[in-house]
């Protein structure tokens, strides 16, 4: 169903929103959804639309895709207020944050390889044993790293054995007062606005930071929305159940809540989420067949401006 003009009035005066994609590929119509209702909102009340580079995993990253990334959205006739922040420039916060958790002693260092924890699971599962696993279907991590000593593990740290530190999400969730929820200003995909009830430990104990990667996406997700001002997130409904994690880290870290909104999201032909894989949806091939941003935006299933 196409969006309506514009989101319904929320009652704040000067919302901040942000779009933030990642520099590892080209924007697709998909993208110009997210961007296009963030800036909507933002316009129409009287906030501010703020532009991310998501690029933490600095492996992946790319300058191109990052000036690509900025020149669509100016072709689109989207511009952003203020400068673009881009996490590459910004390690120390997270490294902050990280240091916050574990002066609360809710991280752990996990040494199994995804090999080593991949055989685990295959293991327990022949053996009939139901294995849980998270809302993406990945498995869950074995827990056989949260449970080493003190000495244990800075022998294995010392000797230079790879780890990534993970969340005891057991640990966090008995630090909650109260049941953990987020205020959803949209219908998302369950349909329905309101406070949502949060289930974090659907996601077993989540990576926050590898080695070669100083933050997962939910930690400089969670740190840069609060250093951002972000008042409302309005993103994609297939990061609806992150939200919990989002929350969890918000809650544990002191840092303010945002409210969210989940949009639907563009499809192709066969009913999956358009990929940066598929260049054919890209907005710089479009573009380059003759494509105009009226076109782009109904293509993203956005009503026209009056």
């Amino acid at each position: 169903m196409p969006e309506t003009k514009a989101i319904a009035n929320t009652g704040l005066s000067s919302p901040t929103v942000r779009f933030a994609p990642s520099p590892n590929g080209l924007l697709h119509v998909g993208h110009a959804r997210s961007a296009f209702l963030n800036w909507r909102f933002a316009r129409d009340h009287g906030g501010a639309f703020l532009l991310r580079i998501e690029d933490i995993d600095t492996t992946r990253a790319r300058p191109e895709f990052d000036a690509a990334i900025r020149e669509d959205l100016a072709w689109l006739g989207l511009d952003w207020s203020g400068p673009v922040r881009r996490q590459a420039e910004h390690f120390s916060d997270y490294e902050a944050a990280l240091s916050e958790l574990r002066r609360l002693d809710l991280l752990y260092p996990a040494f199994l390889s995804r090999n080593e924890a991949a055989d685990r699971v295959r293991q327990a599962e022949s053996s009939g044993e139901t294995w849980p696993r998270d809302p993406d279907g990945a498995p869950h991590y074995p827990g056989d790293d949260r449970n080493l000593t003190e000495p244990q593990r800075t022998r294995r740290m010392a000797e230079g054995k790879p780890y990534a530190w993970r969340l005891d999400m057991k640990k966090a969730l008995d630090c909650l007062q109260e049941p953990l929820t987020w205020e959803e200003f949209g219908a998302g995909p369950q349909g329905k606005a309101g406070r949502i009830a949060a289930d974090p430990a659907a996601w077993g104990d989540v990576v926050l930071a590898r080695r070669d990667v100083p933050a997962s996406y939910h930690l400089a997700v969670a740190v840069d929305d609060a250093i951002q001002g972000i008042t409302d997130v309005i993103r994609g409904e297939d990061l609806f159940a992150a939200t919990a994690v989002h929350r969890l880290l918000q809650l544990l870290l002191g840092l303010p809540e945002p409210r969210y909104r989940h949009h639907g999201l563009v499809l192709d032909a066969d009913g999956r989420k358009l990929s940066k894989s598929d260049g054919a949806t890209s907005i710089a091939s479009l573009r380059l067949k003759g494509a105009s941003p009226s076109d782009i935006m109904a293509m993203a299933g956005l009503l026209p401006e009056s």
